[in-house]
């Protein structure tokens, strides 16, 4: 096997000043700002049937910073903008390769307020770093050392709309290894009830973060509802009470799940997941909530890039594949299943825990899957496409 060197961006909280405060939210609107104007140029360039790619948008920046209307964007970090412009190559890239929606513009209130750096527009010394434009260091909260001699080769500095300030250091980790290899493999069903449900018996509860702070944030929404609309500093600071309850939520739910997928990707050498399509699923109002809470999709994400890390497999059977309704010791096919059953009983005479029994089923099929190379990635590249049990086997790097 190759071995692949690993990139891992590690985030970190800081705590600017009042001056470096400014600066960033000046590079953030600037980032904005050019991004928007690239997009439109390029849309009205498409309107004609022409192509406009990322050297041309670099020219039109040149000149947009001569004029007197854009002269502004001479007074943040030239690298930051230049990025943007990356960023929305890549936008088109995946559009045009049919696995992304058109580019959107670019919002002041809601999109993500971030500016991405590279080598040349930081410099990062005895563990400090300073941003182009910056006289002084960030004050950085060092919640887990770098790797040993780490070098970031791109830093990405962002405000979330709790008003929390970020940095992420994308650098090279090389205690990112492949595990030994091992002959467990698990088969995962995913629920309400429960979050997970394993083919070896074992059950995860379902930590219904959102309910937890249900009414604290109902009660932080009720406060917003009541503030004029507009750009008031009321309205600014009860937005800002809602995005902490938020955030709350969204932090408790992505450590929950981090610490779960590292478990299944360490203990098991294959795991085998149903391949669901969560954006139709919260198409049903009265699991919508609850589906969104749950984060499916976030748990397969980080099972996917983890098992990639550390040389496991994962498989993604196909959606339509009765897990629940086979019986997985006679294979009896059930001709109904309603969700209120919980447990059932084949003709075999085998009571079956309905979860339990889906999650064999799963693992069986899949591990039949893997023999022809069927996985996660080609099911994702390929939207509405083959199922995952017939797809041809990936080619493996020597």
């Amino acid at each position: 096997m190759k071995t692949t060197r690993v990139k891992r961006a590690f985030k970190y909280r800081f705590y600017p000043t009042d001056t470096q405060a400014a600066e960033l939210s000046r590079t953030f609107g600037c980032v904005r700002k050019v991004y928007n104007l690239a997009l439109a140029a390029r849309t009205e360039a498409w309107t004609r049937q022409e192509r406009v790619n990322y050297n041309q948008t670099s020219a039109m920046l040149t000149a947009w910073k001569k004029t007197e209307e854009l002269v502004y964007l001479n007074d943040v970090s030239s690298v930051p903008l230049q990025q943007a412009l990356r960023h929305l190559q890549v936008a088109f890239t995946n559009f045009f390769g049919k696995r992304a929606k058109y580019p959107r513009f670019k919002s002041r209130k809601k999109s993500r307020k971030s500016a991405e750096y590279t080598t040349s527009a930081f410099r990062f010394r005895d563990g400090k770093l300073t941003l182009a434009k910056m006289a002084e260091p960030l004050d950085i909260v060092w919640s887990r050392p770098l790797p040993e001699g780490a070098a970031p080769s791109t830093v990405t500095v962002s405000k979330d709309a709790a008003g929390r300030w970020y940095v992420s250091m994308l650098c090279e980790d090389p205690s990112v290894k492949p595990l030994p290899a091992t002959d467990a493999a698990i088969g995962i069903d995913v629920g309400l009830d429960h979050l997970l449900t394993l083919s070896n018996g074992e059950k995860v509860s379902n930590p219904r973060h959102e309910r937890r702070d249900r009414a604290r944030l109902a009660k932080a929404q009720r406060q917003l509802a009541r503030k004029a609309k507009g750009d008031g500093a009321n309205r600014a600071k009860a937005r800002r009470k809602a995005a902490k309850v938020y955030a709350r939520i969204t932090d408790r739910r992505r450590d929950h799940l981090h610490k779960l997928t590292t478990r299944l990707v360490r203990e098991n050498q294959t795991i085998v997941i149903e391949d669901l399509t969560v954006r139709n699923m919260v198409k049903n109002g009265s699991l919508a909530r609850a589906i969104s809470d749950a984060a499916w999709s976030d748990f397969r994400s980080m099972l996917e890039y983890k098992a990639q890390w550390y040389g496991r497999e994962v498989i993604a059977i196909d959606r339509w594949f009765p897990s629940s309704k086979l019986c997985s010791t006679c294979g009896t096919l059930q001709d109904k299943m309603p969700l209120n059953v919980r447990t059932w009983t084949c003709d075999c005479g085998t009571t079956h825990d309905r979860d339990v029994n889906a999650a064999k089923n799963i693992l069986a099929v899949g591990l039949t899957a893997s023999v022809c190379g069927a996985g996660v990635r080609p099911q994702r590249r390929t939207p509405g496409g083959q199922s995952a049990m017939k797809q041809k086997p990936l080619r493996r790097e020597p």
